[in-house]
């Protein structure tokens, strides 16, 4: 059977998706290919939330069919995700060497599509249409990896879409209205990952905390998503939950307080910002003040101290100015983030804020982009080092991704630690104390081991 080779662009909605992809691919017989450059078909799974992404796809695309032109090997080419929802037929006509493009819906329909294309069914395909019930279509894992070890960890789709409608975002448009599936669904499918030795699972959606809004009634004061974080957590031999993303209107108390009751919910939340500034939340449409955003984080932390929050921030949106960012900054250092990822204001076409006035000019945006990422850099590195002396509790994932001669894992409040051990650990929760501490990484030993050099 032929070969196929994903690249994956952008969030982990797409890593996600890709994975399940992958899978149906492989049931229906098909086998990965360990390079683009031996693939029978090669699929670019995209993002459109910022300028630079779409480029990268596109540039990639471009190399790709140059390369196969001259060598003459076919090889069906595909766009699948955000880029190819929005664009569509564009892509195709365009780019006349791509013989797939599939919409956020549709990634479900590649197995079929694929084969069409491949036996001559079909000579080009574009499907971006909705299709009711997709976000219950892709629930598929591949449970190996490179090395084919099972899995410690899975990403479980809660729902699909979003109704937020922040003014710089395009991803309403691209994934949707808000689509749940239900907790019976969600239940079931963590459990089979639990069954074949999963012992993390991270539920999955644009923004989590809207599940199930429309669809399920509070009970007892409780939101679907926390109904939802209960009804997970009852699953034996589950040992950790996550999520992402959320986002902070969706921090009542009854969430707040999850924290504290199910043993299960790891303390750690990312929480975006975006901005320390209530005239730019305000024009983003994010729904919340600085001050509400930092109430937040204190009540998380009363009820777990230790909790790991990290968030996003978009430096050099439209209007803003010295005196907006200077109260990012102070927002920053108030909150004490453990990290954060920092981005700089990209236009996207349909979107409200790509037509605001005062553009920030690229030049303040990468100087703001410099000074934000620095504060962050040195709060996070000074929370790390706190960590040196302590032991740990870590969910041993595998080899360490720069030295695969060391295993590695994840704290519960999602701090990474590298550490000498058996790969008979694999899977397990071990005890580390910590020794040293890089920049966002934790080094250390496990209780009994000997010094790592």
């Amino acid at each position: 059977m032929p070969s196929v080779y994903i690249k994956t662009y952008g969030c982990q909605m797409n890593e996600r998706d890709s994975e399940a992809v992958a899978s149906q691919l492989i049931a229906k017989g098909y086998a990965l290919a360990p390079s683009e450059a031996v693939a029978d078909v090669i699929l670019l799974n995209t993002c459109s939330v910022r300028d630079a992404a779409e480029q990268k796809a596109l540039g990639k695309m471009r190399a790709l069919a140059s390369g196969l032109r001259r060598s003459r090997r076919p090889v069906v080419l595909g766009f699948m995700g955000c880029m190819a929802q929005a664009r569509g037929q564009t892509l195709i006509d365009q780019l006349p060497d791509v013989d797939l493009v599939l919409g956020t819906q549709k990634s479900h329909r590649a197995p079929a599509y694929i084969s069409d294309l491949l036996e001559g069914r079909a000579d080009r395909i574009c499907d971006t249409d909705e299709e009711s019930g997709s976000e219950s279509a892709i629930r598929t894992h591949l449970l190996s990896g490179k090395d084919h070890a099972q899995a410690v960890t899975a990403f479980v789709s809660i729902m699909q879409g979003c109704n937020q409608h922040c003014t710089f975002c395009i991803v309403p448009t691209t994934r949707g209205d808000e689509r749940s599936r239900s907790i019976e669904d969600i239940v079931a499918e963590s459990r089979e990952l639990v069954s074949q030795g999963v012992k993390e699972i991270t539920l999955l959606g644009q923004i989590v905390t809207s599940y199930g809004k429309r669809l399920i009634p509070e009970c007892d004061g409780k939101t679907p998503f926390v109904q939802l974080l209960e009804a997970v957590s009852q699953i034996d031999g589950l040992e950790r939950i996550r999520f992402t993303s959320p986002h902070p209107k969706g921090y009542g108390d009854d969430l707040v307080q999850a924290y504290e009751h199910l043993p299960k919910l790891c303390e750690n939340a990312h929480l975006p910002v975006q901005s320390g500034s209530d005239g730019v939340l305000q024009s983003m449409h994010r729904g919340y003040s600085a001050e509400r955003f930092l109430s937040i984080v204190n009540k998380l932390r009363l009820v777990q101290s230790g909790i790991g929050i990290t968030t996003d921030f978009i430096v050099g949106f439209p209007g803003e100015t010295d005196k907006d960012f200077e109260q990012t900054l102070a927002l920053v250092r108030e909150a004490q983030f453990d990290n954060a990822y920092v981005f700089k204001y990209s236009p996207r076409s349909d979107t409200p804020a790509a037509t605001l006035p005062d553009q920030v000019p690229q030049p303040i945006k990468e100087a703001r982009h410099a000074v934000l990422l620095k504060l962050v850099t040195e709060i996070g590195t000074r929370r790390y080092q706190a960590f040196v002396g302590r032991q740990v509790e870590v969910l041993v994932e595998g080899p360490s991704r720069k030295n695969a001669a060391r295993l590695e894992g994840r704290t519960r409040c999602n701090k990474i630690v590298v550490f000498e051990g058996l790969d008979r650990q694999r899977g397990q929760l071990v005890l580390a104390d910590i020794e040293r501490a890089s920049t966002f990484t934790l080094y250390g030993k496990p209780l009994g081991a000997p010094a790592l050099p």
